[in-house]
């Protein structure tokens, strides 16, 4: 039980915001994935209850969001809804980023970060069809031209999260006539920026990632945020921010935990002349459940917790990062196919929750990094 890994009384306190929210999102869940789109008034309750500007530091009106904080009570919001959950969960870990590595200059981070706690919504633009994974390296195929009053900014970026409820986004963008990869704060309602509706998936429908389009979008030079050139790359610290992901995962699957809990404790076919919580292969799946789901979560909080007391090792600890992602959402993965072995066909149903679990789940393989990129990090670390 995700109960068990709160410590003390703040982090009572920030599950307890997260749970309201989490039963608040569980109302629209059904209705969230059948229209692909999460409502307004969900995204306005993240900003009145506070919760979207939580990793914003204390001297700007936040709380100075902790990586384990954040952990927990995204696998809380992940229970109610995976799609505003893991959607919601880039806003905060990129501003949990910039808190940890503060890259860009005081003043651009705090008028950001005050405009977070009045309402802003951000997100990055990092994704496009040709680089794949940004995770990856790749060099942006969106060009930054060099212009008296700054940059003019063209390009498309695919996978945009929230992209009808976003205010703000930060675009990378490579300067032309050269190889550096550059960060650029626009708002949505800038001239030349516009979102192609391009959404149609399977699973995490909610996001609304579509298309970012930025036909010549003018961005004045103090939005300049970050140049990564090759020097930058080999001393950034490891995204520790993106364990947000995995922990989202790790809701969905205690929801389905949930989901055939209550289906054993509830049926009882005609057949049978004992409960189906007391069949061997039932306790053997549920067995099975609980394990994945307390070796996952133990190991996702201590890598977290990790990053909050030993600042100094950070740099260290890519592979921990990647694996804890990795056996998280494999974890999950798992627990939601156990669940559904349990329920049986019904499982299968529409109108059954889990079966928008079992679509939302497998999307946790295809957010960074890769299972195939984790274990190659992992390898290379054997070698050194």
């Amino acid at each position: 039980m995700i109960e068990k890994f709160i410590r003390n009384e703040r982090e009572e306190k920030l599950h307890h915001l997260a749970q309201d929210l989490s039963e608040e999102l569980q109302e629209f869940a059904s209705k969230i994935d059948e229209e692909a789109s999460i409502p307004t008034s969900i995204l306005d309750r993240f900003r009145t209850s506070g919760y979207s500007a939580l990793p914003v530091p204390k001297q700007y009106g936040g709380e100075d969001l902790s990586l384990y904080e954040l952990v927990l009570i995204q696998e809380e919001l992940g229970k109610g809804e995976g799609a505003t959950a893991l959607s919601i969960g880039w806003h905060l870990g990129i501003l949990k980023d910039l808190n940890d590595r503060r890259p860009w200059n005081d003043i651009t981070f705090g008028r950001l970060s005050r405009d977070v706690v009045e309402g802003t919504i951000i997100n990055r633009a990092q994704t496009e069809e040709k680089t794949g994974d940004p995770t990856r390296g790749g060099l942006p195929v969106t060009i930054a031209k060099r212009v008296d009053s700054g940059y003019r900014l063209t390009g498309r970026k695919t996978f945009t999260t929230l992209s009808t409820h976003l205010d703000q986004v930060i675009v990378k963008a490579t300067l032309e006539d050269s190889e550096e990869a550059c960060d650029f704060l626009i708002s949505m309602k800038d001239e030349g920026v516009s979102i192609e509706e391009t959404w149609d998936v399977i699973g995490m429908r909610g996001t609304r990632s579509d298309d970012l389009v930025l036909n010549g979008v003018h961005v004045p030079a103090e939005r300049l945020l970050e140049v990564y050139d090759k020097e930058r790359k080999t001393k950034a610290i490891p995204p520790g921010w993106l364990l947000h992901i995995p922990a989202v995962y790790l809701g969905i699957a205690e929801a389905a935990k949930q989901e055939a809990i209550e289906f054993v404790n509830t049926y009882q076919p005609n057949s049978l002349d004992k409960p189906l919580s007391e069949v061997p292969h039932i306790q053997d799946k549920i067995g099975q459940i609980s394990l994945k789901l307390l070796s996952a979560r133990h190991f996702l909080y201590s890598v977290a917790d990790q990053w909050d007391k030993y600042p100094e090792e950070r740099m260290q600890m890519q592979s921990q990062l990647f694996a804890a992602k990795h056996q998280a959402v494999n974890a999950a993965i798992d627990v939601v196919d156990l669940s559904m072995r349990i329920i049986g066909g019904r499982s299968l149903m529409k109108k059954n929750k889990i079966e928008r679990l079992y679509r939302d789940v497998r999307a946790g393989l295809h957010n960074p990094p890769s299972d195939e990129l984790t274990l190659q990090v992992l390898a290379n670390s054997e070698f050194k």
